[in-house]
């Protein structure tokens, strides 16, 4: 079935998960590039953030300035006036920079939003094109951080290049030779600290690449615990998860270790200066600096410089690497490239363990029409799996092991079997939920029904035509409500075009709308997992009937009802190693595991009038040629 049929492969050991990695040096030089991009496409909100800054950083400069003439002119040379007139020029300032410092945050705003609309566009972009698993996360939590961090990043970064600018100047201004003692350390400062910034952003990746790859193992390992011990595999299992718990101890240490290395920086440019200016005070004085320029120079550095250079090594260091990390972990699908897909018409897709559990229930590949072209041999087979073998986590029992089923076109299989055995399992395999540990599965574009239905706001025909490109005819909608039957809620609700309410709705009567809608899906196999459990006997039969009845159409009910296994054409039980295939007579003389679900199952409809009688009688379960070993039965022609 040339464009629809799908194949589904097994690959020993998987991948890790794709949150789980290491650094990534490639992508580094990816995010800086769109980061540039970015900023020259806003050149006019960084020339306003610039313009705002200035005004800010004339209260830095006016600090220490009028400082230093209040007392050199003022109150020092016996004239209290000029001093007072030169602090209410500071006080200001202080005004003026207060103001400047609100415009400031609305200019980020506009820097800042426009890059978090532009990474949840791509973040939802890629969810919805590769149906990454991490989409969700990057949505909800990594894009807000990367926001609020961005946002920070900007905000201490343009305050500590303008207030140095502005004590700077300001120092310059005072006396040329107090720059001499106070540059030297503030450079040394800062570049110590920006040295630290590229070792501490792999740290922080590092740190969180491990914490991720132990949540992994952990996640993997605990719904195996009791095969774990079963196993007798205590120990090769905490040696394991010890090895993982001690790289992420390592990559803790050397993450503080590097945080030192910040305390160092904050000492050296921030601290010393001030701790210079008081050594040399003797010397400054008999150079020709006044007591105003010095006193003013310590200001500039103890209420400008060290708190700016204070802000700039917490918030860049900390929040800075956060942001390295988390844009480059939301960009890296984009920094890769992409695995070639196969094109339409061009028979079987692979799908790579990397789809895994992404997908949607009630999820459908479709073609142009419900009925397949007519075909002969292979081309006639619906379903075909082949060794097929699934475990949820590599150290637990499989659920399927080893198993052979083939369908052909038309065909009506029942799945039945005691709880955790795998019902629900396979046809999340053969829909492409899963990826098996081993084997392979192909299968036409399929259909998935699950348990829970699924109804979404909007009108009745809307559902029903959700997995249909084109509009549905009226015609073929109310022909398909009457086969499925929903007419008479179709009725109730007031016709095609009203307005649903699924909150309004039963758990039957959603799953009658579901049950409708997958029907008019081009999907040519159906898999109806307990899809119709809310349903009574009657109208279940009816939809199942419908089903089994569409054109070209394969139907695979998971039964919950001894009549739904007894109207399919084939029963496949699953119980393990004795799993088996046939029909309902078949099994009832090889399976005793089937018997007995018989047995508890059957309830003979009583003559009109009466009431039931007691439940028939299970027969003595007898040890048949199916359940000895060496002649177990997988598969199902």
């Amino acid at each position: 079935m040339p464009g629809q049929e799908r194949e589904l492969t097994g690959v020993p050991g998987g991948e890790p998960p794709s949150g789980v990695r290491g650094p990534a040096g490639g992508s580094s030089a990816c995010v800086r590039r769109r980061a540039l991009r970015f900023l020259r496409a806003r050149w006019r909100v960084l020339v306003r953030l610039g313009g705002w800054s200035v005004l800010e950083a004339g209260q830095t400069f006016l600090a220490g300035y009028a400082l230093a003439r209040a007392l050199d002119a003022g109150f020092l040379a016996g004239n209290a006036r000029t001093g007072l007139l030169w602090l209410g020029a500071a006080g200001l300032a202080v005004g003026a920079g207060a103001y400047g410092t609100g415009r400031v945050y609305a200019v980020v705003a506009a820097l800042v939003e426009p890059a978090r609309d532009r990474l949840v566009t791509e973040v939802v972009a890629r969810g919805v094109r590769e149906a990454d698993r991490g989409a969700l996360s990057g949505l909800t939590q990594q894009v807000e951080i990367a926001r609020d961090t961005l946002a920070g990043v900007v905000l201490v970064s343009r305050s500590f290049l303008f207030t140095a600018a502005g004590a700077l100047i300001g120092l310059f201004s005072l006396a040329p030779l107090l720059l001499t003692v106070v540059l030297p350390p503030l450079l040394a400062g800062v570049t110590l600290f920006a040295a630290t910034l590229a070792p501490l952003a792999r740290r922080q990746e590092a740190f969180l690449a491990a914490d991720e790859a132990l949540a992994h193992e952990l996640s993997t390992v605990c719904p195996g615990l009791r095969d774990i011990t079963a196993a007798g595999a205590e120990e090769r299992i905490a040696e394991a998860i010890g090895h993982r718990t001690d790289a992420e101890l390592r990559a803790a240490r050397a993450l503080a270790r590097w945080g030192v290395a910040r305390v160092a920086a904050l000492a050296l440019g921030g601290e010393l200066p001030a701790v210079l200016l008081l050594f040399t005070a003797p010397w400054l004085l008999g150079h020709g600096v006044t007591p105003g320029a010095l006193v003013g120079a310590l200001a500039y550095v103890t209420q400008s410089l060290l708190p700016a250079l204070n802000n700039l090594v917490h918030g860049l260091g900390t929040s800075g690497s956060r942001l390295a990390v988390v844009l480059r972990r939301l960009t890296r699908f984009d920094s890769e490239p992409r695995q070639a897909q196969p094109a339409k018409g061009s028979g079987a897709a692979p799908i790579s363990g990397s789809a895994a559990g992404r997908a949607r229930p009630d999820t459908t590949r479709t073609r142009a029409t419900t009925a397949l072209p007519p075909s002969s041999g292979a081309q006639n087979t619906a379903l075909s799996l082949a060794s097929l073998t699934f475990a949820y986590g590599p150290t637990s029992e499989p659920v399927l092991n080893g198993l052979d089923l083939t369908l052909r076109t038309g065909t009506h299989l029942a799945v039945v079997g005691p709880s955790g055995t795998g019902k629900s399992t396979l046809t999340a395999l053969i829909a492409g939920l899963l990826q098996p540990r081993h084997g392979t599965v192909r299968a036409c574009a399929t259909v998935l029904i699950p348990q829970e239905a699924y109804v979404h706001t909007g009108t009745l025909a809307e559902n029903l035509a959700l997995h249909r490109c084109d509009p549905v005819p009226e015609s073929e909608l109310l022909a398909a409500a009457d086969a499925v039957g929903l007419t008479p809620l179709l009725r109730t609700l007031g016709g095609p075009g009203t307005p649903v309410e699924p909150a309004a709705l039963s758990a039957g009567q959603r799953q009658l709308i579901a049950l409708t809608r997958a029907y008019l899906s081009p999907a040519p196999l159906a898999l109806l997992d307990e899809a119709t459990c809310h349903l009574d006997p009657e109208a279940e039969a009816r939809a199942e009937r419908a089903f089994a009845a569409r054109p070209g159409g394969t139907l695979i009910v998971v039964a919950h009802r001894i009549s739904s296994a007894r109207r399919a054409d084939r029963i496949l039980v699953l119980d393990g190693a004795r799993t088996t295939c046939g029909t309902h007579g078949e099994l009832l003389r090889t399976s005793a595991l089937y018997r007995d679900l018989a047995g508890h199952w059957t309830h003979p409809a009583p003559p009109p009038g009466q009431s039931p009688p007691p439940l028939t009688p299970t027969p003595p379960p007898a040890i048949s040629e199916s359940r000895r070993p060496g002649s177990v039965r997988r598969s199902c022609g």
